[in-house]
């Protein structure tokens, strides 16, 4: 039985090469496109489960195609890039992209971060599905769901993470550590600026003002807290 689909979007060859004999050693399905263009042709086409996606390509860019994939599908997607400045990874992330790794990079890196990704995708909380509200927000487990004022929000599968943990963990002060570790796992526990990141994406989407939020609450220096009505 073939494993997840792994769909590469570069525009060299011999990258485009290389994954796919080492993910297929790996046990996955790769699926390759030359271009951003056939990129987001191929998600319709091949439906993978995770994306890894470069930036610097002719044509249409890695980040015009992060935000038309992200725009339609939930699909994790992992930028791929030797382009390592900090304005880089915050416009990648911006764009939609779950996680960023620089060139070159070691497989062994590669392959765990397609495993975290995979885990964000398929995560579903056991036990009773519980619905949150907030306000105007309700987050629906069950359904996989998040709306504000009755209008759905599309969230990446690490945002929509993200937040359900925060909700469960209702009016409880966790740290950047016990969010890193529950949602991208113990190898991610000092990455507090890919968290910011993430919480800086989710204000946006739920128009929550930082100075003055109704949901995601900033606890300076330790980490952050979730309002959920009584």
């Amino acid at each position: 039985m073939s494993g997840p689909t792994i769909l590469v979007v570069d525009d060299e060859p011999e990258i485009r090469r290389a994954l796919r004999i080492a993910l297929g050693e790996q046990g996955y399905t790769v699926q390759l496109a030359p271009s951003g263009e056939e990129g987001v042709s191929a998600v319709e086409r091949a439906r993978p489960d995770v994306i890894l996606l470069d930036l610097a390509m002719p044509g249409m860019g890695g980040l015009e195609a992060c935000k038309r994939i992200r725009a339609r599908w939930a699909v994790p997607i992992i930028v791929l890039s030797v382009m390592g400045q900090e304005r880089d990874k915050v416009e990648a992330l911006d764009a939609g992209a779950d996680d960023y790794l620089t060139k070159p990079f070691g497989m062994e890196e590669l392959v765990a971060r397609i495993r975290v990704a995979l885990r964000h995708a398929a995560a579903i909380p056991s036990g009773t599905e519980p619905v949150y509200r907030s306000g105007e927000l309700l987050i629906d487990v069950g359904r996989r769901r998040v709306t504000l004022g009755g209008e759905e929000i599309h969230l990446t599968p690490t945002e929509y993470n993200v937040l359900t943990y925060l909700a469960a963990n209702n009016g409880r002060v966790v740290t950047h550590g016990m969010v890193l570790r529950a949602v991208w796992g113990p190898e991610y526990t000092g990455d507090s600026q890919l968290l910011r990141y993430t919480i800086a994406q989710l204000r946006k989407k739920l128009r929550d003002d930082p100075v003055q939020p109704r949901y995601l609450f900033t606890e300076p220096g330790i980490g952050y807290r979730f309002h959920v009505d009584a």
